[in-house]
């Protein structure tokens, strides 16, 4: 999921870059990479985020399930899930296209 959302993420998108570095010395963040730590967004302004935050705004998707007040456990319902932002429809996306 981490490397799905590092376009999302303050992460490093250059993968090749790890191809190519010493495995010894300390790792070190890309032009882009340190754009988006001191920007603290990304290239369309939306803000930047950590996995931990990346996890906490899609935790505001949720699905309900709804009874009309004062019926029997057996009455009928209907759910209604919360419709997602922006950013978080990007994050589905991008974790659809992860291949298992």
């Amino acid at each position: 999921m981490r490397q799905a959302w590092a376009s999302l993420m303050f992460a490093d998108e250059d993968q090749a870059a790890k191809l190519t570095r010493d495995p010894v010395a300390p790792a070190k963040r890309s032009g882009a990479a340190m754009k988006k730590v001191l920007s603290r967004t990304l290239e369309d302004g939306s803000p930047t985020h950590s996995f931990q935050t990346l996890m906490k705004e899609l935790q505001t998707i949720v699905r309900n399930t709804c009874r009309t007040p004062k019926t029997a456990a057996d009455a009928p319902s209907f759910e209604i899930t919360t419709l997602p932002s922006d950013k978080q429809k990007r994050a589905l996306e991008l974790i659809g296209h992860i291949k298992m």
